[in-house]
Protein backbone atom coordinates (compact mmCIF):
# COMPACT_ATOMS: atom_id res chain seq x y z
CA UNK A 1 0.00 0.00 0.00
CA UNK A 2 1.35 3.38 -1.01
CA UNK A 3 0.73 6.11 1.57
CA UNK A 4 1.52 9.83 1.48
CA UNK A 5 1.87 11.37 4.91
CA UNK A 6 1.44 15.09 5.62
CA UNK A 7 5.02 15.98 6.56
CA UNK A 8 6.72 19.35 6.24
CA UNK A 9 6.00 21.23 3.04
CA UNK A 10 6.22 18.37 0.57
CA UNK A 11 4.93 15.26 2.37
CA UNK A 12 6.49 11.86 3.01
CA UNK A 13 5.68 8.83 0.86
CA UNK A 14 6.03 5.26 2.12
CA UNK A 15 5.07 1.77 0.94
CA UNK A 16 3.70 -0.84 3.35
CA UNK A 17 2.86 -4.51 2.63
CA UNK A 18 -0.62 -5.12 1.25
CA UNK A 19 -0.83 -8.15 3.54
CA UNK A 20 -0.94 -5.97 6.66
CA UNK A 21 -4.23 -5.15 8.38
CA UNK A 22 -4.24 -1.39 7.70
CA UNK A 23 -7.07 1.07 8.34
CA UNK A 24 -6.72 4.54 6.82
CA UNK A 25 -8.60 7.33 8.61
CA UNK A 26 -8.75 10.67 6.81
CA UNK A 27 -11.04 13.68 7.06
CA UNK A 28 -14.04 13.62 4.78
CA UNK A 29 -12.86 15.59 1.79
CA UNK A 30 -14.78 18.83 1.35
CA UNK A 31 -13.86 20.82 -1.78
CA UNK A 32 -12.71 24.36 -1.26
CA UNK A 33 -15.41 26.98 -1.74
CA UNK A 34 -15.54 28.05 -5.40
CA UNK A 35 -15.64 31.73 -4.37
CA UNK A 36 -14.02 32.10 -0.93
CA UNK A 37 -13.84 35.89 -1.28
CA UNK A 38 -17.57 36.05 -1.93
CA UNK A 39 -18.30 33.62 0.91
CA UNK A 40 -16.28 35.75 3.32
CA UNK A 41 -18.05 38.91 2.18
CA UNK A 42 -21.47 37.29 2.59
CA UNK A 43 -20.62 35.94 6.06
CA UNK A 44 -19.41 39.37 7.22
CA UNK A 45 -22.54 41.03 5.88
CA UNK A 46 -24.98 38.32 7.06
CA UNK A 47 -23.39 36.98 10.25
CA UNK A 48 -24.72 34.69 12.96
CA UNK A 49 -26.74 36.56 15.61
CA UNK A 50 -25.02 39.91 14.97
CA UNK A 51 -25.40 43.02 12.85
CA UNK A 52 -23.09 43.14 9.81
CA UNK A 53 -19.46 43.87 10.66
CA UNK A 54 -19.55 47.24 8.89
CA UNK A 55 -22.40 48.40 11.16
CA UNK A 56 -20.63 47.49 14.41
CA UNK A 57 -18.07 50.26 14.32
CA UNK A 58 -18.17 53.94 13.36
CA UNK A 59 -15.56 56.57 12.42
CA UNK A 60 -13.69 57.67 15.53
CA UNK A 61 -13.72 54.16 17.01
CA UNK A 62 -10.74 51.82 17.01
CA UNK A 63 -10.68 48.23 15.76
CA UNK A 64 -8.25 45.47 16.65
CA UNK A 65 -8.02 42.55 14.23
CA UNK A 66 -6.47 39.52 15.91
CA UNK A 67 -4.74 36.88 13.78
CA UNK A 68 -3.02 33.59 14.69
CA UNK A 69 0.74 33.08 14.51
CA UNK A 70 3.01 31.01 12.24
CA UNK A 71 2.07 27.76 14.02
CA UNK A 72 -1.39 27.82 12.43
CA UNK A 73 -2.34 27.50 8.74
CA UNK A 74 -5.00 30.22 8.89
CA UNK A 75 -5.42 31.81 5.43
CA UNK A 76 -4.79 35.39 6.57
CA UNK A 77 -4.23 36.50 2.99
CA UNK A 78 -7.93 35.83 2.34
CA UNK A 79 -9.56 36.61 5.69
CA UNK A 80 -7.89 39.91 6.56
CA UNK A 81 -8.51 41.69 3.23
CA UNK A 82 -12.18 40.68 3.44
CA UNK A 83 -12.44 42.08 6.97
CA UNK A 84 -10.64 45.27 6.00
CA UNK A 85 -12.94 45.76 3.01
CA UNK A 86 -15.92 45.86 5.41
CA UNK A 87 -14.05 48.42 7.52
CA UNK A 88 -13.19 50.71 4.61
CA UNK A 89 -15.20 53.53 6.20
CA UNK A 90 -12.53 53.76 8.92
CA UNK A 91 -9.14 55.43 8.47
CA UNK A 92 -6.25 52.96 8.43
CA UNK A 93 -4.72 54.54 11.53
CA UNK A 94 -7.73 53.41 13.56
CA UNK A 95 -7.14 49.72 12.72
CA UNK A 96 -4.42 47.61 14.36
CA UNK A 97 -3.42 44.03 13.59
CA UNK A 98 -2.58 41.88 16.63
CA UNK A 99 -0.53 38.68 16.41
CA UNK A 100 -2.03 36.24 18.92
CA UNK A 101 1.15 34.56 20.12
CA UNK A 102 -0.08 33.33 23.47
CA UNK A 103 3.18 32.22 25.08
CA UNK A 104 4.81 31.35 21.73
CA UNK A 105 7.92 33.15 20.46
CA UNK A 106 7.52 36.35 18.41
CA UNK A 107 7.28 35.82 14.68
CA UNK A 108 10.15 37.15 12.61
CA UNK A 109 9.65 39.98 10.10
CA UNK A 110 9.99 37.45 7.28
CA UNK A 111 7.34 35.20 8.86
CA UNK A 112 4.96 38.14 9.24
CA UNK A 113 5.39 39.02 5.57
CA UNK A 114 4.82 35.36 4.63
CA UNK A 115 1.59 35.29 6.65
CA UNK A 116 0.16 38.72 5.88
CA UNK A 117 1.87 40.03 2.73
CA UNK A 118 3.78 43.27 2.20
CA UNK A 119 0.70 45.49 1.74
CA UNK A 120 -0.81 44.77 5.15
CA UNK A 121 2.56 45.05 6.91
CA UNK A 122 3.20 48.45 5.30
CA UNK A 123 -0.27 49.92 5.81
CA UNK A 124 -1.26 48.76 9.30
CA UNK A 125 0.57 48.58 12.63
CA UNK A 126 1.25 45.02 13.78
CA UNK A 127 1.54 44.31 17.51
CA UNK A 128 2.75 40.93 18.73
CA UNK A 129 1.47 39.80 22.11
CA UNK A 130 4.04 39.65 24.90
CA UNK A 131 2.60 37.33 27.53
CA UNK A 132 5.67 37.78 29.72
CA UNK A 133 5.51 41.57 30.22
CA UNK A 134 2.81 42.54 32.76
CA UNK A 135 3.27 46.19 31.79
CA UNK A 136 1.59 45.40 28.44
CA UNK A 137 -1.49 43.89 30.11
CA UNK A 138 -4.65 44.98 31.88
CA UNK A 139 -6.70 43.04 34.43
CA UNK A 140 -10.27 41.93 33.76
CA UNK A 141 -10.65 40.45 37.25
CA UNK A 142 -11.12 36.75 37.98
CA UNK A 143 -12.82 34.07 35.95
CA UNK A 144 -15.47 31.82 37.47
CA UNK A 145 -12.74 29.15 37.58
CA UNK A 146 -10.70 31.25 39.99
CA UNK A 147 -8.01 32.38 37.53
CA UNK A 148 -6.71 35.91 36.99
CA UNK A 149 -7.64 37.38 33.60
CA UNK A 150 -4.93 39.55 32.07
CA UNK A 151 -5.22 40.62 28.43
CA UNK A 152 -3.11 42.80 26.18
CA UNK A 153 -3.73 46.44 27.08
CA UNK A 154 -3.69 47.75 23.49
CA UNK A 155 -6.18 45.21 22.23
CA UNK A 156 -8.47 46.02 25.16
CA UNK A 157 -8.30 49.72 24.20
CA UNK A 158 -9.95 48.85 20.88
CA UNK A 159 -13.68 49.47 20.69
CA UNK A 160 -14.21 46.33 18.63
CA UNK A 161 -12.09 43.18 18.56
CA UNK A 162 -12.34 41.06 15.40
CA UNK A 163 -11.25 37.53 16.27
CA UNK A 164 -10.03 35.63 13.23
CA UNK A 165 -8.88 32.03 13.01
CA UNK A 166 -9.88 28.58 11.86
CA UNK A 167 -11.80 25.77 13.50
CA UNK A 168 -10.41 22.26 13.90
CA UNK A 169 -10.66 19.68 16.69
CA UNK A 170 -8.35 20.64 19.56
CA UNK A 171 -6.73 18.20 21.95
CA UNK A 172 -7.74 19.97 25.16
CA UNK A 173 -9.92 22.94 24.18
CA UNK A 174 -12.37 20.76 22.22
CA UNK A 175 -12.14 22.90 19.09
CA UNK A 176 -9.90 25.77 18.06
CA UNK A 177 -11.30 29.17 17.11
CA UNK A 178 -13.77 31.07 19.29
CA UNK A 179 -12.19 33.17 22.04
CA UNK A 180 -8.80 31.43 21.73
CA UNK A 181 -7.68 34.42 19.68
CA UNK A 182 -7.95 36.43 22.92
CA UNK A 183 -7.08 33.74 25.44
CA UNK A 184 -4.46 32.38 25.20
CA UNK A 185 -3.69 34.42 22.06
CA UNK A 186 -3.57 37.91 23.59
CA UNK A 187 -3.38 36.90 27.24
CA UNK A 188 -0.73 37.29 29.93
CA UNK A 189 1.29 34.35 31.13
CA UNK A 190 -0.59 34.21 34.44
CA UNK A 191 -3.87 33.73 32.61
CA UNK A 192 -2.50 31.06 30.26
CA UNK A 193 -0.94 29.15 33.16
CA UNK A 194 -4.25 29.19 35.01
CA UNK A 195 -6.29 27.97 32.06
CA UNK A 196 -3.71 25.30 31.25
CA UNK A 197 -2.90 24.12 34.77
CA UNK A 198 -2.68 20.44 35.70
CA UNK A 199 -6.23 20.25 37.04
CA UNK A 200 -7.78 21.83 33.94
CA UNK A 201 -5.69 19.74 31.52
CA UNK A 202 -6.34 16.58 33.53
CA UNK A 203 -10.12 17.03 33.45
CA UNK A 204 -11.58 14.16 31.38
CA UNK A 205 -13.82 16.64 29.53
CA UNK A 206 -10.78 18.63 28.36
CA UNK A 207 -10.37 16.69 25.15
CA UNK A 208 -11.03 16.56 21.42
CA UNK A 209 -14.46 17.68 20.25
CA UNK A 210 -15.91 18.65 23.67
CA UNK A 211 -16.99 22.23 24.40
CA UNK A 212 -19.87 22.28 26.89
CA UNK A 213 -18.58 20.90 30.17
CA UNK A 214 -14.96 21.33 29.09
CA UNK A 215 -13.48 23.74 31.68
CA UNK A 216 -10.79 24.99 29.30
CA UNK A 217 -13.24 25.87 26.52
CA UNK A 218 -15.74 27.33 28.96
CA UNK A 219 -13.14 29.65 30.48
CA UNK A 220 -11.94 30.68 27.01
CA UNK A 221 -15.51 31.52 26.06
CA UNK A 222 -16.03 33.39 29.33
CA UNK A 223 -12.93 35.53 28.77
CA UNK A 224 -14.08 36.30 25.23
CA UNK A 225 -17.39 37.60 26.58
CA UNK A 226 -15.63 39.71 29.24
CA UNK A 227 -13.46 41.39 26.62
CA UNK A 228 -16.17 43.76 25.40
CA UNK A 229 -17.45 44.02 21.84
CA UNK A 230 -16.20 41.18 19.67
CA UNK A 231 -16.93 39.81 16.21
CA UNK A 232 -15.83 36.29 15.25
CA UNK A 233 -14.49 35.39 11.80
CA UNK A 234 -13.62 31.68 11.78
CA UNK A 235 -13.17 29.45 8.75
CA UNK A 236 -12.86 25.72 8.20
CA UNK A 237 -10.20 24.21 5.93
CA UNK A 238 -9.61 21.03 3.94
CA UNK A 239 -6.29 19.19 3.67
CA UNK A 240 -5.17 21.57 0.91
CA UNK A 241 -5.73 24.48 3.36
CA UNK A 242 -8.62 25.72 1.19
CA UNK A 243 -11.57 27.42 2.87
CA UNK A 244 -14.59 25.10 3.10
CA UNK A 245 -16.84 27.21 5.33
CA UNK A 246 -17.06 30.66 6.92
CA UNK A 247 -18.61 31.24 10.36
CA UNK A 248 -18.83 34.88 11.41
CA UNK A 249 -20.72 36.94 13.97
CA UNK A 250 -21.59 36.20 17.58
CA UNK A 251 -18.74 34.56 19.45
CA UNK A 252 -20.71 31.59 20.76
CA UNK A 253 -23.27 31.00 18.02
CA UNK A 254 -20.93 31.34 15.04
CA UNK A 255 -18.39 29.07 16.69
CA UNK A 256 -21.01 26.46 17.57
CA UNK A 257 -22.09 26.30 13.91
CA UNK A 258 -18.48 25.89 12.80
CA UNK A 259 -17.82 23.18 15.38
CA UNK A 260 -20.81 21.18 14.22
CA UNK A 261 -19.57 21.40 10.62
CA UNK A 262 -16.13 20.17 11.68
CA UNK A 263 -17.54 17.44 13.89
CA UNK A 264 -19.38 15.94 10.90
CA UNK A 265 -16.35 16.04 8.60
CA UNK A 266 -13.27 15.53 10.79
CA UNK A 267 -14.26 13.08 13.55
CA UNK A 268 -14.43 9.39 12.71
CA UNK A 269 -15.66 6.58 14.96
CA UNK A 270 -14.00 3.14 15.10
CA UNK A 271 -15.23 -0.04 16.75
CA UNK A 272 -12.09 -1.15 18.57
CA UNK A 273 -8.57 0.12 19.29
CA UNK A 274 -5.46 -0.60 17.23
CA UNK A 275 -2.11 -2.15 18.15
CA UNK A 276 -0.19 0.51 16.22
CA UNK A 277 -1.19 4.00 15.09
CA UNK A 278 0.90 5.88 12.53
CA UNK A 279 0.18 9.60 12.62
CA UNK A 280 1.53 13.00 11.59
CA UNK A 281 1.05 16.56 12.78
CA UNK A 282 -0.67 17.63 9.55
CA UNK A 283 2.47 18.88 7.79
CA UNK A 284 3.63 22.47 7.42
CA UNK A 285 3.26 24.67 9.40
CA UNK A 286 1.72 22.54 12.13
CA UNK A 287 4.65 20.10 12.44
CA UNK A 288 7.25 22.83 12.91
CA UNK A 289 8.46 21.38 16.23
CA UNK A 290 8.05 18.52 18.67
CA UNK A 291 6.03 20.66 21.09
CA UNK A 292 3.30 21.20 18.49
CA UNK A 293 3.51 17.54 17.42
CA UNK A 294 2.10 16.37 20.76
CA UNK A 295 -1.26 17.12 19.10
CA UNK A 296 -0.62 14.41 16.52
CA UNK A 297 0.35 11.99 19.28
CA UNK A 298 -2.86 12.82 21.12
CA UNK A 299 -4.99 12.18 18.03
CA UNK A 300 -3.41 8.72 17.74
CA UNK A 301 -3.82 8.05 21.46
CA UNK A 302 -7.61 8.15 21.08
CA UNK A 303 -7.60 4.77 19.36
CA UNK A 304 -4.39 2.96 20.37
CA UNK A 305 -4.82 0.03 22.72
CA UNK A 306 -3.15 0.00 26.14
CA UNK A 307 0.36 -1.32 25.60
CA UNK A 308 0.27 -0.41 21.92
CA UNK A 309 2.54 1.91 19.95
CA UNK A 310 2.21 5.34 18.36
CA UNK A 311 4.55 6.37 15.56
CA UNK A 312 4.56 10.02 14.51
CA UNK A 313 6.26 11.55 11.47
CA UNK A 314 6.90 15.25 12.04
CA UNK A 315 9.33 17.55 10.23
CA UNK A 316 10.28 19.64 13.33
CA UNK A 317 12.29 22.25 11.40
CA UNK A 318 12.04 24.41 14.55
CA UNK A 319 13.50 21.62 16.70
CA UNK A 320 12.01 20.63 20.06
CA UNK A 321 12.19 23.81 20.27
CA UNK A 322 14.88 25.68 22.18
CA UNK A 323 12.49 28.49 23.17
CA UNK A 324 9.93 27.90 25.90
CA UNK A 325 10.30 25.43 28.78
CA UNK A 326 8.93 22.22 27.24
CA UNK A 327 12.39 20.87 26.37
CA UNK A 328 13.73 21.73 29.81
CA UNK A 329 10.91 19.91 31.61
CA UNK A 330 11.41 16.77 29.54
CA UNK A 331 15.18 16.72 29.99
CA UNK A 332 14.98 17.25 33.76
CA UNK A 333 12.94 14.10 34.43
CA UNK A 334 13.89 10.51 33.78
CA UNK A 335 10.54 9.08 32.75
CA UNK A 336 7.01 10.03 31.70
CA UNK A 337 5.67 8.96 35.09
CA UNK A 338 8.17 11.13 36.95
CA UNK A 339 7.32 14.02 34.64
CA UNK A 340 3.60 13.64 35.29
CA UNK A 341 4.11 13.41 39.05
CA UNK A 342 6.17 16.60 38.98
CA UNK A 343 3.53 18.51 37.03
CA UNK A 344 0.71 17.26 39.25
CA UNK A 345 2.51 18.18 42.48
CA UNK A 346 0.66 20.83 44.51
CA UNK A 347 1.77 24.35 43.61
CA UNK A 348 3.69 23.39 40.46
CA UNK A 349 3.21 25.92 37.66
CA UNK A 350 5.51 26.29 34.67
CA UNK A 351 5.13 27.50 31.11
CA UNK A 352 4.49 24.69 28.58
CA UNK A 353 3.62 22.17 31.30
CA UNK A 354 0.35 21.40 29.50
CA UNK A 355 2.10 19.92 26.48
CA UNK A 356 4.46 17.91 28.66
CA UNK A 357 1.54 16.70 30.78
CA UNK A 358 -0.41 15.44 27.78
CA UNK A 359 2.68 13.76 26.33
CA UNK A 360 3.33 12.00 29.65
CA UNK A 361 -0.30 10.85 29.93
CA UNK A 362 -0.11 9.34 26.44
CA UNK A 363 3.17 7.57 27.23
CA UNK A 364 1.66 5.85 30.25
CA UNK A 365 -0.65 4.08 27.79
CA UNK A 366 1.54 3.49 24.73
CA UNK A 367 5.11 3.68 23.46
CA UNK A 368 5.69 6.72 21.26
CA UNK A 369 8.18 6.72 18.38
CA UNK A 370 9.22 9.86 16.49
CA UNK A 371 10.47 10.09 12.91
CA UNK A 372 11.95 13.48 12.09
CA UNK A 373 14.59 14.60 9.62
CA UNK A 374 15.48 17.53 11.87
CA UNK A 375 15.88 15.84 15.27
CA UNK A 376 18.73 13.53 16.24
CA UNK A 377 18.12 10.24 18.03
CA UNK A 378 19.72 11.81 21.12
CA UNK A 379 17.31 14.77 21.05
CA UNK A 380 14.32 12.46 20.72
CA UNK A 381 15.49 10.29 23.61
CA UNK A 382 16.15 13.38 25.71
CA UNK A 383 12.49 14.25 25.11
CA UNK A 384 11.63 10.83 26.67
CA UNK A 385 10.53 9.45 23.29
CA UNK A 386 11.82 6.67 21.04
CA UNK A 387 13.58 7.48 17.74
CA UNK A 388 12.38 5.99 14.45
CA UNK A 389 15.08 7.08 11.98
CA UNK A 390 13.82 4.58 9.39
CA UNK A 391 10.04 4.89 9.53
CA UNK A 392 9.20 1.79 7.51
CA UNK A 393 11.69 -0.41 9.39
CA UNK A 394 10.19 0.77 12.68
CA UNK A 395 6.72 -0.23 11.50
CA UNK A 396 7.98 -3.64 10.33
CA UNK A 397 9.57 -4.20 13.72
CA UNK A 398 6.39 -3.26 15.55
CA UNK A 399 4.22 -5.52 13.39
CA UNK A 400 6.63 -8.36 14.11
CA UNK A 401 6.39 -7.58 17.84
CA UNK A 402 2.59 -7.51 17.92
CA UNK A 403 2.18 -10.58 15.74
CA UNK A 404 0.73 -11.51 12.35
CA UNK A 405 -2.71 -10.15 13.20
CA UNK A 406 -1.48 -6.74 14.36
CA UNK A 407 -3.89 -3.95 13.45
CA UNK A 408 -2.39 -0.73 12.11
CA UNK A 409 -4.25 2.59 11.87
CA UNK A 410 -2.85 5.38 9.68
CA UNK A 411 -3.76 9.04 10.20
CA UNK A 412 -2.02 10.59 7.19
CA UNK A 413 -3.37 14.07 8.00
CA UNK A 414 -2.75 13.75 11.74
CA UNK A 415 -5.10 15.79 13.91
CA UNK A 416 -7.04 17.07 10.91
CA UNK A 417 -8.97 13.83 11.60
CA UNK A 418 -9.79 12.76 15.12
CA UNK A 419 -10.72 9.10 15.52
CA UNK A 420 -12.66 7.98 18.56
CA UNK A 421 -13.93 4.72 19.98
CA UNK A 422 -17.66 4.35 19.46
Amino acid sequence: MHIKLAYGRSGLEIDLPDSWDITMIEPQYIPGLPDPRGALRQALQQPFASPPLAELVHPGEKVGIIFSDITRPTPHHQILPAVLAELSHLPAQDITLFNALGTHRPNTPAELVEMLGDDLIQNYPVIQNNAFDPATQVSLGMSSFGHEIWLNRQVMECDLKVLTGFIEPHFFAGFSGNGKALMPGMAGQRTVLGNHDAGMIGNPQATWGVTQGNPIWEEVNEVGKKAGRTFLVNVTLNKHKQITGVFAGDLTQAHAAGCEFVRRTAMVGVDRPFDIVLTTNSGYPLDLNLYQSVKGMSAAAQVVRPGGAIVIAADCWDGIPEHGLYRQMLSETGSPRALLERIQAPGFLMQDQWQAQIQAQIQLTAEVYVHSGNLSDAQIRQALLLPAPDLVNTLHSLVETYGPHARLCVLPEGPQTIPYLR
